[in-house]
């Protein structure tokens, strides 16, 4: 997909004088490094000090240090999967290839390669992933618990590899600052990991390949911030990954600066990504998880390596950390808010490891939990591996003193969340917030007003996902659509504007006007938006514990208009829908469990599944995947004149 003269102004009109005049100056140092690219000074008496205290590998659990061996002997084998692709190359991979179409990124000066064009360079995203080097970050793990030098070998083969078939400002993997800062945290694991063996220092400070990469890397990421409306997630990694090379690979004369600028920025940028109540900016959640864990392991090299942290940093993390306490379901599972692409700051862990768990996990051994937090199951590699090397909050030196939720919060205001539950197994998560962060919202969906309901962890109205970013313009249109959400379309038209794949040009305004669950028998939500106007959608929703009932009433005020009102059903979720009462059934653990929705009468419904022209009823557990869902949908006039009311009731 590449862009049209169209969106290359409607992009511009959403920047400011300072990011435009920031966006000149990068122009201007692509070309001038084009012909003189930077020189990497030389590093004298290079040595690796930031490594894990005595007895951390020692903590891993062995259930989770027998499911990250497992992972690391399949990747011996060349097996991985990335965005539903399944791989078998990843014993000698190509770098630059695209399994998914065959495709090979061209060569070249790096701000020349059309990443955005899929029939150029393949999907850009398959290619990308493995030179994140998370991968090998397992490889590394694994060799620590092991001791086994064949995955340590595998790692500093693959390095070496990268190190010469991407050298610096050739090619694909110099595009994207976040490749850059995630792979630079990658980078100081795999030199932890690996310090028990032998050819370590060879492969890192002993070797001037290495020691070249890794200050182009910094060097690129001091020089090519993301900046202004671009300043969401991507800013985080790539001051992440800056900061925690300055401090584990201190050893070039710039490193200080590096450090102190790329902190700068981290705390800059982290309070600017976080609401006050804690929840991500972007509204999504996946982009919560992953600057949690990008921030966590920042501040977890300030320790290692005795540099002061200033206090709002560990701050916000104790405040993401605890909203994301407050919003999981009795399964520990957030949100299926926004976009999500699978995206992980450090991967250390084998497959089946539970990531908002293990976050979670490592919350308590930082900040303590709360007596309100959900108890977490199961175990993972990171945990005690980040927390052998953080300070307990409190313990870290100018930890302000901070006052915590004393019970779980239900309603987050700035973020217009709010999650009412019935009993221990009914979830209903209200989105009544903002359109997404800065003025591009690059990362938000079309989703004002809608809701998401689970019971015992089954997605049953469900937030149908991502899907896909570039190369299938179609797909991405529906997976953040109005159409493509719980919630009411007019007219056919979204009630925000696209103007292209990370881009809304004309954003809805919405506002919660009840968020009440004092009430311990019926908890109440009432938000409307003004994305249709002259129009205005407005929408109640009420749970009723005893009755296992959820009631949505949606109103419409203003002129006659044509409307469609979509329920979409998890992919668990059997419907037998006839006239306006649909029947689900589904299978938890062994057990039926079965609901009645009663759809409005006064529309006209219809069940669609795995539809594809145009998309319809579909559900996408993961980035890259998709599977048939059913989705529920509704069609008829709003004139004003009464409300549409949905019930659901749980049966059993």
């Amino acid at each position: 997909m590449t862009m049209s003269p169209g969106w290359y102004l409607r992009r511009l009109s959403r920047m400011g004088p300072q990011e435009v005049g920031g966006r000149i100056g990068d122009a201007v140092r692509r070309r001038r490094w084009r012909s003189a690219p930077p020189d990497c000074p030389k590093a004298t008496g290079a040595r690796f000090t930031a490594v894990l205290p005595a007895g951390a590998i020692n903590a891993v659990p062995p259930d989770a240090a027998k499911r990250l061996v497992a992972e690391a002997d399949r990747l011996m084998d060349g097996h991985a999967e990335f965005f539903g692709v399944d791989r078998d190359d990843l014993a000698a991979p190509d770098w630059w290839r695209d399994p998914k179409t065959g495709r090979r990124a061209p060569s070249g000066y790096a701000f020349d390669v059309p990443y955005r064009d899929e029939d150029a360079v393949g999907d850009i995203k398959q290619i990308w992933e493995p030179s994140r080097h998370q991968y090998l970050t397992v490889l590394a793990a694994a060799y620590a618990i092991t001791g086994n030098e064949r995955y340590a070998e595998r790692v500093a083969e693959h390095l070496r590899s990268w190190w010469e078939a991407n050298p610096p400002l050739r090619g694909v993997h110099w595009i994207s600052g976040i490749e850059l800062g995630v792979r630079l945290l990658s980078w100081v694991w795999i030199r932890r990991l690996l310090d028990g063996w032998q050819g370590a220092a060879a492969l890192f400070e002993g070797n001037p390949v290495a020691l070249n990469q890794i200050w182009h890397h910094q060097r690129w990421l001091a020089g090519f911030p993301s900046r202004g409306s671009s300043a969401n997630n991507h800013v985080i990694a790539e001051a992440a990954g800056q900061f925690a090379a300055a401090c584990a690979f201190g050893w070039f004369p710039s490193s200080e600066r590096w450090r102190s600028d790329a902190l700068r920025s981290l705390e800059r940028h982290l309070r600017g990504n976080t609401f006050p109540s804690g929840l991500n900016r972007e509204l999504a959640t996946e982009y919560h998880g992953l600057v949690l864990e990008l921030g966590l392991a920042a501040v977890a090299e300030a320790d290692a390596a005795a540099v002061p942290v200033p206090a709002t940093v560990r701050l916000v993390l104790l405040r993401m950390t605890d909203a994301l306490a407050a919003v999981v379901d009795n399964r520990l599972r957030p949100p299926r808010q926004g976009d999500a692409d699978d995206g992980h700051g450090l991967i250390v862990d084998g497959a089946g490891t539970d990531r908002w768990a293990s976050l979670l996990a490592t919350g308590d051994a930082v900040f303590g939990r709360l007596a309100w937090w959900p108890e977490v199951t199961g175990n993972d590699v990171r945990t005690p591996l980040l927390a052998a090397l953080l300070r307990p909050y409190g313990k870290s030196g100018g930890s302000p003193a901070v006052t915590r939720p004393a019970s779980r919060p239900v309603h987050f205001p700035d973020a217009g969340m709010t999650v009412l539950r019935g009993g221990e197994e009914i979830w209903c998560r209200c989105d009544g917030g903002p359109h997404g962060f800065l003025s591009i919202a690059a990362h938000a969906h079309a989703d004002a007003l809608s809701v998401e309901v689970r019971h015992d962890g089954v997605d049953v109205l469900a937030d149908p996902g991502t899907f896909c970013y570039h190369g299938q313009p179609e797909w991405r249109r529906y997976f953040r659509s109005t159409l493509g959400h719980n919630t009411l379309e007019l007219d056919g038209a979204d009630q925000s504007v696209s103007g292209g794949p990370f881009l809304w040009v004309k954003h809805a305004r919405s506002r919660v006007l009840v968020a009440d669950t004092s009430d311990e028998k019926v908890a109440r939500w009432c938000a409307e938006h003004d994305g249709y106007r002259p129009s205005v959608h407005r929408r109640r929703v009420e749970l009723t514990t005893a009755s296992r009932e959820l009631r949505v009433v949606d109103e419409v005020r203003g002129p006659r208009r044509a409307v469609r009102l979509a329920f979409h059903l998890g992919p668990a979720i059997v419907a037998d829908l006839t006239g306006n009462r649909a029947v689900l059934t589904w299978t938890r653990d062994g057990e039926d469990r079965s609901a009645v929705l009663d759809l409005p009468e006064q529309l006209s419904w219809r069940a669609h599944r795995g539809e594809t022209d145009p998309p319809l009823g579909w559900y996408s557990a993961g980035f890259g995947r998709k599977e048939p869902a059913t989705t529920l949908v509704g069609t008829g006039v709003a004139d004003g004149a009464q409300g549409f009311t949905t019930v659901l009731r749980f049966r059993g």
